[in-house]
């Protein structure tokens, strides 16, 4: 390469083929082979709007925008050496403010049953086109889930439309080009099934959530050459049936076709008009879609005890199976799933009332069929109703388009392993909104969850638009009190809405890593509002009951979840743990929302975050120790929280450092941790001075500890730390709390759940050293940890500017370290020895002598946040 080149083009974070209704914001990256360049300006248009600008992240388009029309984007970048480089791309605009033609549709006759999920419904209508197309598109939506056809081919790509949303606020719709589809002659179908709207969901099995049966709306807009038009809009003029191929089809219990009906047999009758509950919001689809992402074959497969074919995929992941299949009329094959094989047959009670089944009914001859209306968790299929030789099978793996930009390794194999592991973990739940699980009775998005492994999550991936659909729903379903659901969408869930710690500080936690890892101010805007009402509930419950300085900044009520899933002791203790929690999640929340603040240019609100964390931290400190660093209650996550997060000072952080220390050794060296302490407590010892004992702590092999779980085959991270114990059996013991109160004994024990994942983050931030100082990695650091035995890692990642990365060997005591840096960037190393380096872009080489593992002194970083 020479010169300087435009790498990367985007549209709301999209390359190629978006369709927005709202004003988009342009990003760029820079390539070049000349050190030390940069942006010194750049010109964008879009038609006849310009403007110059000397940022590459999230440019506002601020012209006109019309319904339905497509716009050139071209951008001219100049660096600091008077290069200068050019590229295009375009964005379409969707209806914006154009009201709807096309009208809901259903089946009023239809009646969903309580608990269960509805027969899928299809509708149609024929039609005719007049002369030749120069244009043709769909704009569809549904209440369920739908899936178009048009002259028996599917339309797009994408699984499971219109997407999980809040739907008494918002709801996605979808755009296809089907220019190339249309014939003379044509019939368009939809098969819609429950989904998340109307599809039993949650573990308390509810239907009927937003709806009482599915409904469907769409245009058909056909431009003909000639400059005419026809619009075929949905309306009593369309067709609908429950009779299709799809005889059922939800999350939880999986899929049956029939692939014998007989289209000609099929009763139809004239659709019914309907309208949602409440008055939701359409817009063009803003997260991305859930698609086929890849295709995984069995590594093996046998034969059970009692007979069932058992293929083995090697890895858990969700998705569907796509089986080739050679049958007879009428001949029915049953496919079940499952994570783990126990004695050689699928365990299944972990997946509680979920059935996970696909049950197909085969026509004559060489057949293909996979799932499309469903998905599940597995990395286990047994089969019953066909010989193996009549039988290909694979999987397709599903999950929204979150396209990896982060990658980690290192000398140690089962540390590469855990980092495969946390990869697929996020991709399983990653299936439109963040979801606890992919397998079982749940599949629900716990804030919690996505709370602790947010900076992990943004770091392996862009989840710019993911998170960003997400968190217009936790927005939209805040109380008015300013509590966050513990589940977003809430769909159902019987937890009421209320300001809880961890679960709700989601709503910093989330737009804050996401602004460190892409550099996009207005996330940070846009939730601000939510954080702020938030942490005023925080105040608020705190305050409660309180008559003393130092009792109102104690975060007790009304609920907190606490050391959830900790080793030690029941639900019932880890909920008894939350005030420490509370308190101290209220804390680190404030200290963000007030960096958060400066950003925004709210100084003042700066300035109250500021003094309401100190106050926070001193409550802390005054009512649970003794003042001297040590914890009345002792547990390691009370020491955790405060340390990662900034509370401590003088001798106290020494103190509460090395009483953690003493905790994991009376703990025979495993941690002790929960959900919310988990992230943290590698971040506690080693910008702590206990280096050491960080890299001891990660290297642990027995239960409960992250290797443990690669030791024992997991390729994801579990829920619980000891789901399958040494002896080869799965916990399954219930917790009878909340969502864990179910009539199957499943218990709950999840083999994919990503939350103990986040020790990603110290993996990326501690061992290659990779850390973003500015958003979007402006400005980073590179400050690698020694230790653990480790020779070498390595660490990248794809920011708005560019690759930026880390990687060192060790040679002896002789350390090298490669830094790589994007144009535009700025990065700051600092190596074993403590001496820095600035470095502007390019690639950059450095060596050190490295005497032991370096012994950091409390406050050495800043704070985790």
């Amino acid at each position: 390469m020479t010169g300087l080149r435009i790498s990367r083009l985007t549209i709301d974070g999209v390359e190629h083929g978006l369709v927005t209704d709202e004003a988009p914001r342009i990003g760029f990256a820079l390539e070049s082979d000349v050190p030390g360049e940069a942006l010194d300006h750049a010109i964008v248009r879009v038609g006849d709007w310009q403007t110059r600008t000397t940022q590459q992240v999230a440019i506002p388009y601020t012209g006109p925008l019309t319904p339905d029309t497509e716009y050139r984007v071209h951008v001219t970048a100049t660096g600091r050496t008077g290069a200068v480089a050019e590229a295009s791309t375009a964005f379409r605009t969707g209806r914006r403010d154009t009201p709807w033609v096309a009208r809901w549709i259903t089946d009023a006759s239809y009646r969903t049953p309580k608990g269960c999920s509805p027969v899928p419904m299809e509708f149609r209508i024929r039609f005719t086109a007049r002369g030749h197309v120069r244009r043709a598109w769909i704009e569809a939506t549904a209440l369920g889930v739908y899936e178009l056809q048009l002259n028996g081919v599917k339309v797009g790509d994408q699984y499971f439309a219109p997407g999980f949303t809040s739907y008494r606020h918002h709801i996605q719709y979808q755009t296809y080009d089907v220019t190339d589809a249309i014939a003379a002659g044509n019939v368009l179908t939809a098969v819609v099934a429950g989904g998340w709207a109307v599809g039993s969901f949650t573990h308390k099995r509810k239907s009927r959530i937003y709806a009482d049966r599915q409904a469907f709306l769409a245009e058909l807009h056909i431009e003909y050459a000639d400059g005419t038009q026809d619009l075929i809009a949905t309306g009593p003029d369309w067709q609908v049936t429950t009779d299709s191929r799809y005889r059922m089809a939800e999350w939880y219990d999986g899929e049956t076709y029939d692939a014998t009906l007989d289209p000609a047999s099929v009763r139809w009758k004239p659709a019914d008009v309907t309208r949602p509950k409440g008055a939701p919001t359409l817009v063009a689809q803003y997260g991305p879609p859930v698609r086929a992402q890849q295709t995984l074959r069995p590594v093996s497969w046998t034969t059970s005890p009692s007979g069932e074919l058992i293929y083995d995929f090697g890895q858990n992941f969700a998705g569907v199976i796509s089986a080739r299949l050679n049958g007879t009329r009428g001949q029915q094959v049953v496919f079940r799933h499952a994570e783990v094989v126990v004695d050689g047959e699928l365990f299944v009670r972990s997946l509680r009332t979920a059935k996970a089944t696909a049950t197909y009914t085969c026509v004559g001859g060489e057949q293909e069929y996979s799932p499309r209306l469903t998905y599940m968790g597995f990395r286990y299929v047994g089969v019953r109703g066909i010989r193996p030789d009549d039988l290909e099978l694979s999987a397709l793996v599903l999950h929204s388009d979150v396209p990896q930009v982060g990658e980690f390794s290192c000398s140690n194999d089962l540390i590469n392993r855990l980092q495969h592991a946390i990869q697929w973990g996020g991709r399983s739940n990653f299936v439109d909104i963040p979801t606890d699980c992919p397998q079982r009775d749940e599949r629900e998005g716990w804030t919690g969850d996505y709370a602790v492994f947010a900076s992990t999550a943004s770091f392996n991936f862009d989840v710019s638009r993911f998170i960003g659909k997400w968190m217009r729903d936790v927005t939209a379903e805040q109380g008015r009190g300013g509590g966050i659901p513990m589940v977003v969408p809430k769909a159902g869930n019987p937890f009421p809405t209320m300001a809880t710690s961890c679960w709700g500080d989601v709503c910093v936690l989330a737009p804050w890593a996401e602004y460190l890892a892409r550099g996009d101010l207005e996330v940070l805007r846009r939730n601000y509002p939510t954080m702020k009402r938030f942490l005023e509930a925080a105040k608020w419950w705190a305050q409660l009951g309180s008559f003393t300085r130092d009792g109102r900044r104690i975060w007790r009520w009304p609920f907190h979840f606490g050391d959830w899933t900790s080793p030690d002791g029941s639900a019932k203790e880890w909920i008894q743990k939350g005030k420490w929690i509370g308190t101290a999640y209220f804390a680190n929340s404030c200290a963000i929302v007030a960096r958060i603040a400066d950003l925004l240019g709210e100084s003042a609100d700066a300035a109250h975050y500021r003094r309401l964390h100190t106050e926070i931290a001193t409550a802390y400190r005054a009512v649970f120790t003794d003042g001297h660093g040590t914890l009345h209650n002792e547990f390691q996550t009370g020491y955790v929280l405060p340390l990662a997060f900034g509370m401590t000072e003088g001798a106290e952080t020494y103190a509460m450092a090395g009483n953690l220390v003493r905790l994991i050794a009376e703990a025979d060296g495993h941690l002790r941790t929960g959900f919310p302490g988990t992230p943290y407590i590698l971040f506690a010892l080693s910008d702590n001075g206990r280096v050491d004992e960080a890299f001891d702590l990660l290297l642990q092999t027995t239960p409960p500890s992250w290797l443990y779980m690669m030791e024992a085959g997991g390729t994801t991270i579990w829920e619980r730390w000891d789901a399958l114990r040494p002896d080869g059996t799965v916990n399954i013991a219930d917790l009878k709390v909340g969502a864990s109160d179910d009539a199957s004994g499943g218990g709950m024990v999840s083999f994919n759940h990503y939350a103990a994942g986040a020790v990603g983050d110290w993996l990326y931030r501690r061992v290659a050293g990779l850390e973003p100082i500015e958003g979007g990695y402006r400005r980073f650091r590179v400050a690698p940890l020694i230790g653990g035995g480790l020779t070498s890692a390595e660490a990248s990642v794809r920011t708005p500017y560019g690759r930026a990365s880390s990687s060192w060997n060790l040679d002896g005591s002789r350390l090298t370290l490669r830094v790589e840096v994007p144009v535009s960037a700025m990065c700051e190393v600092v190596l074993p020895d403590g001496t820095a380096h600035e470095c502007a872009s390019g690639t950059h080489s450095f060596e050190a002598e490295v005497l032991s593992s370096p012994a950091l002194s409390p406050g050495g970083r800043a704070p985790r946040a």
